[in-house]
């Protein structure tokens, strides 16, 4: 069974990402959370209001939310139903890394997924705002979709990494069960000028292998260039269909995502990114 949290603003990309989430774990027993954090909008809505109104307010975003959810759980209920699927919403009045993390920690979610873009829909940007600071802050990985992402099973992974990071053995075990499920190859990325690596890096290849059982690994090194470029370039040669990479403080995402660098990657418009902590849970 997993438990699986999609955040919803109801743009055509939320609704993408869905549709994808839906078909990626198909075949898989999941209870489906549905959650819109609406406390951004609210207090945007109701500046400089008294209490009392404030209050009325507030009660009309929760009951249009609810509304706007029941709504989406029938159109889902409508498509030939998946006895595997169980769908439930949630409504806050919260931000949205707020409500996430919260939900996260009560239900124990095991992967979040959510459209790369919000209703704003900014075509320059690879990801919006709010899906950049899921990925920073979100203590659970985070599956971003892009809104032009083909709905395919993932054959071809690439997890770019440094085997710098001490794996999670819980957020591996989500990566080999996806590998497992549509037997997927996985080729594990190491960008670097040299090939010799440290005790510390022999020690994190090794679990990253061992926890990994049920998928077809490759590993394979490149030199550093630019690491953007090089990731660009793999995919591109090796038709990828799901990039991975690991969060974590000091780690080449982490500055990515601080830079604004990541748009360099270029996949940007067809390829789900899943994104592992390695923050505390």
């Amino acid at each position: 069974m997993k438990t699986i949290l999609i955040p919803i603003d109801f743009s055509e990309n939320a609704l993408h990402a869905v549709n994808y989430a839906l078909a990626l774990f198909r075949c898989i027993r999941c209870d489906i959370y549905f959650l819109h954090a609406y406390a951004d909008a609210l207090y945007h809505h109701v500046h400089k209001m008294e209490l009392k109104e404030f209050e009325f307010e507030k009660e009309k975003f929760n009951n249009d939310t609810e509304r706007k959810l029941q709504n989406l759980i029938h159109i889902i209920t409508e498509l030939p139903p998946n006895p595997r699927h169980r769908f439930k919403t949630v409504s806050a009045c919260e931000s949205l890394v707020d409500a996430i993390n919260e939900f996260v920690n009560e239900i124990n979610i095991d992967i979040v997924i959510m459209g790369t873009k919000g209703q704003s829909n900014d075509n320059k940007v690879l990801f919006g705002s709010k899906t950049i600071q899921v990925f920073k802050y979100v203590k659970c990985p985070v599956l971003a979709v892009p809104d032009k992402a083909v709905i395919q099973q993932p054959k071809r992974i690439l997890f770019a990494t440094d085997y710098m990071l001490p794996y999670k053995r819980r957020e591996l075990k989500l990566l080999n069960g996806l590998s497992h499920e549509f037997k997927s190859t996985i080729t594990c990325l190491y960008i670097s000028d040299f090939e010799d690596l440290s005790i510390r890096q022999i020690d994190n290849k090794r679990f990253l292998t061992e926890s990994l059982p049920d998928s077809y690994l490759y590993f394979e090194r490149t030199g550093v260039k630019n690491k953007a470029t090089a990731i660009k370039e793999h995919m591109q040669s090796k038709e990828i269909n799901l990039l991975v990479m690991v969060n974590s403080r000091h780690s080449f995402l982490e500055d990515l995502l601080y830079h604004s660098t990541i748009d360099k990657i270029g996949l940007t418009t067809k390829i789900p990114f899943l994104v592992m902590q390695n923050l505390p849970r």
